[in-house]
Formats: C-alpha cells, structure tokens, sequence
C-alpha cells in the first residue's frame, strides 16, 4: 500500500486515508480512499499491468450506451495504478434476501438490455474454440486436480460429444453481442439513489445473447426460486423484443447456462489449487446443482449426469 501512498501525493492527491476495499478472483486488489469527505476507490493492477487497456477500453464503450459504470480520475497504465469513482459497499448481493428483490433483478436485466447495444466491432468472439476450452477446465482442474477422478477413453468420448452438443446449441443462438461475462450478484451495485452500478467489466467479449442473463438468474453465490427465475429469463425475451416461444427462450437460457457452470467448476478448482484462494470452493455445489438439474433435462447432456457422480 505504501507505493500506492507514494503515487497518489504524486499526482497530487493531499490529506486522504485509505484502507483495504475488496480483492477479486484475479490479480487486482481495491482500496477505498477518503479525501475532502467523498470517497473513491483505488485499484490495484500492478501484477497484471495489461488488463488495464481492456478497462479502460470497455468503461468507455459501455459509457456510450448509458451504463453506469465508474468514471476514470486518474489512470497509470505504466504502474497498473487507477482512481476510480466509488459506488459505494452495497452489492445486489445485499439486498436479495429482501422481499422486493425481483425488483431488483428488473432493473439489472434492463442493464444487460443497455449493455448489449455497446459496440463489439474488435472484441474477442466466443466462438466454438472458446467455448470449448473455457469447458475443458472441469476436467482438468475439478475432476483431474480436485477430485482425482480421471476418465477413460470411454468416457473422454461421451464428454467431448456433450459439450460439442453444448457449443453447438449455444452458438445457435443469437450471437454477436456485448457479453459482460461476470455479470453476477457481487458485480452489480446499489447505489445510493438505487440505480445500479456495474463493475468488473474489463474481460468483455461478443457471445450469445443470454451470457449475462446466466451469469444474473443462476448466480454462483445465490440462488433464486425456479419460477421466478423463469418468468425473468421470459421477462429478458420480451423486454428485449426476441421472436422466440417461451420453450425455446428457456432452452437457449439452459444450454448457456450449461457451458458457464461446466466452465466455473473448473475456474473455482483452479482458483484453490493454482492461486490459493480456497473460498471459492464454497461456492461448488451451487454451480454443480445448477448442472446436473440441466443435463438430466435433455437426452443429449445426461451422459454428463454420469460422469459427475
């Protein structure tokens, strides 16, 4: 923290504290800077200086469709040092529990509507090779690492055979939009007025048009009622003018659901193995729950309830 001190009187900051914010699943720290009673939050990317240009490269393209998403006051590209504005400490995360919080998801799914009229002309695609590849992380880092569990050639097979059936279903879906891509509970903010604040956008790409409703409506960290969850995910569909029946919109909802969590099994396996931070296991039976009530709905996918148990 002491060289953060060190650039903030640098370039002119006086009179402030600071303290610990938060930490993410990547290499960026935050602190909450007080200065002249308002407060900002300073992010720390020194050990991961590149993602930087993505940052600021995504804040400014979600600006231009009226996202709210934290002004830029001080940028270091060289140091990996930023001042942000601060959307305060309440996530949507906070507010779940409340009996209005279907209000709330209202009003995110609207973000996501916002959201996806950002421009995508030179973001990285999820095309089939990613889709794949972000998938193969369960069996690597959760079954392999974690678990120690290791397939036969038999099983190797009917896993590739699912997952192809997964791609395919997914990018069989309108594609070629903005996709956040971690667009959960702990990324949206409550601000004071009661708008939301989005953060953590810096690792956006153009994917399938129900990425963000996934990542929002089957949240790793909390899980809402199936009904009401389904009368969202029709909400999205009809705020967001897609021509589809409620089965099919369902279905689209399912198999991207699919390909994030197979993906995020292995990403919270990964998270405690590689980089130590062992809190995300408490997060892996959600994300599991939420695959095996999907693969058991579809005949193409149930090889994978197998291989799972």
């Amino acid at each position: 923290m002491s060289q953060i001190k060190e650039w903030l009187k640098v370039i002119g900051w006086q009179d402030f504290t600071i303290e610990v914010a938060s930490s993410d699943a990547s290499f960026r720290s935050y602190y909450r800077m007080f200065s002249g009673g308002k407060s900002y939050i300073v992010m720390d990317s020194s050990k991961q200086k590149e993602s930087l240009i993505p940052f600021v490269d995504m804040q400014r393209r979600l600006c231009s469709v009226g996202v709210s998403v934290p002004d830029i006051l001080n940028i270091d590209m060289d140091l990996g040092y930023a001042v942000l504005e601060d959307f305060g400490s309440i996530h949507l995360w906070d507010k779940l529990g409340d009996e209005s919080n279907e209000a709330y998801y209202k009003k995110a799914i609207d973000e996501i509507i916002h959201m996806q009229k950002a421009d995508i002309n030179g973001l990285l695609p999820y095309d089939k090779e990613f889709l794949l590849f972000e998938m193969n992380l369960m069996e690597e880092w959760y079954l392999a690492k974690h678990l120690g569990v290791h397939l036969g050639n038999e099983q190797k097979s009917e896993l590739a055979n699912v997952l192809e059936f997964i791609v395919s279903e997914v990018t069989a879906q309108p594609n070629g939009i903005f996709v956040h891509r971690d667009f959960h509970s702990r990324n949206i903010m409550i601000k004071d007025d009661e708008t939301l604040g989005v953060i953590d956008f810096q690792d956006a790409r153009s994917g399938a048009v129900t990425y963000d409703l996934v990542s929002l409506l089957k949240d790793c960290y909390y899980e809402i009622d199936e009904v009401k969850r389904n009368n969202l995910v029709l909400y999205f569909r009809d705020q967001k003018d897609l021509n589809v029946d409620d089965g099919t919109m369902l279905r689209w909802f399912d198999m991207m659901g699919l390909q994030r969590h197979i993906k995020v099994l292995g990403i919270f396996a990964r998270l405690s193995h590689r980089d130590g931070k062992d809190g995300y296991l408490a997060d892996i039976p959600l994300t599991l729950k939420y695959v095996l009530e999907t693969v058991v709905k579809y005949p193409q996918t149930k090889p994978l309830l197998e291989i799972l148990k």
